[in-house]
């Protein structure tokens, strides 16, 4: 059982960090971004690109190996916050001056997310492949019954500074002020002397940050391909609305809570791959029982 556990803990830090994104736009813009799954991807190929032209072997020395991870984790994000700049650039601000019905933006997030989705296929094939890790695969550790890995351990320090640092930014900076402005009300933040356009971009570039860095932990667990980011990305997106969607510590308790219940019930199953059967079910139950989430703040209301 505490295998399971750890199982999900670990996989729910990872939706956590995706569904920051979602939590972030839906707070500002009160829209879902359908494009974000590709923010993850490109954060993956960003990372792939990064290690598999810096990392010369699997023998690097240990300060060697930190600097490479410190560097794929920078390129990861930077590129999820272009790709998820871009997609506010082109799929959203043409929208916002003509003030669009809501519909309008959905199609026009999907739209982005199909032309990224076939540009990398296209681009860096649609083969999967897979990355150098900086991390080492056989430093474990025995903890509370559970063998815990140094990539584990790595993903939960990057996930708990990355969310403090968010919050901290959120909640006690200029831009975060802006951002929470511009939350509760855009015309009078407008008023205020806010500039909405970039604000809304910073969003969207932090958010797009933590879902690069996403990527980059999923392709080193697995692979990278073009479609890489569509299972991670709608089941982060379950745990944005099981948190509350629009509220920064729900994204993160929701992505650890739905992992641990996707992951726990396998071991009465007994049965692998029902892990997404799960999760989506939950967003169902989530949606019927509770719609606002475990939290249900917004964030111009309560970051």
């Amino acid at each position: 059982m505490s295998s399971y556990i750890a199982a999900g803990l670990f996989t729910g830090l990872i939706y956590s960090m995706v569904a920051l994104g979602y939590t972030l736009v839906y707070g500002v813009l009160r829209l879902i971004n359908f494009a974000h799954s590709e923010v993850l991807m490109s954060g993956g190929f960003a990372g792939y690109f990064f290690l598999h032209y810096f990392m010369k072997s699997n023998t690097e020395p240990t300060g060697t190996r930190v600097l490479l991870l410190l560097g794929a984790l920078v390129a990861s994000g930077a590129a999820g916050a272009v790709v998820a700049m871009m997609v506010e650039r082109f799929a959203y601000r043409p929208l916002r001056r003509r003030h669009a019905p809501k519909l309008t933006y959905l199609i026009s997030a999907i739209g982005a997310s199909y032309f990224l989705l076939n540009f990398a296929g296209k681009e860096f094939g649609r083969n999967p492949i897979s990355p150098p890790s900086p991390i080492s695969a056989t430093m474990q550790w025995h903890i509370l019954g559970t063998e815990v890995s140094l990539f584990d351990l790595v993903l939960l320090v990057v996930t708990l500074v990355l969310f403090f640092c968010v919050n901290m930014l959120v909640n006690k900076s200029k831009v975060g002020r802006s951002i929470r402005a511009v939350a509760q009300d855009q015309e009078t933040a407008t008023l205020m002397g806010v500039n909405v356009n970039s604000t809304i971009a910073a969003t969207f570039a932090i958010g797009g940050f933590m879902g690069g860095i996403a990527g980059l932990f999923v392709g080193m667990s697995s692979v990278v391909d073009y479609n890489m980011g569509f299972t991670p990305a709608l089941l982060a997106f379950t745990a944005a609305v099981l948190g509350g969607i629009g509220n920064i510590r729900g994204a993160m308790v929701g992505g650890v809570v739905l992992g641990i219940c996707m992951y726990v019930p396998i071991y009465w199953i007994g049965q692998p791959y029902y892990e997404p059967v799960i999760g989506f079910s939950i967003l169902v139950l989530v949606l019927l029982v509770r719609p606002t989430g475990l939290f249900g703040e917004s964030l111009g209301r309560s970051a």
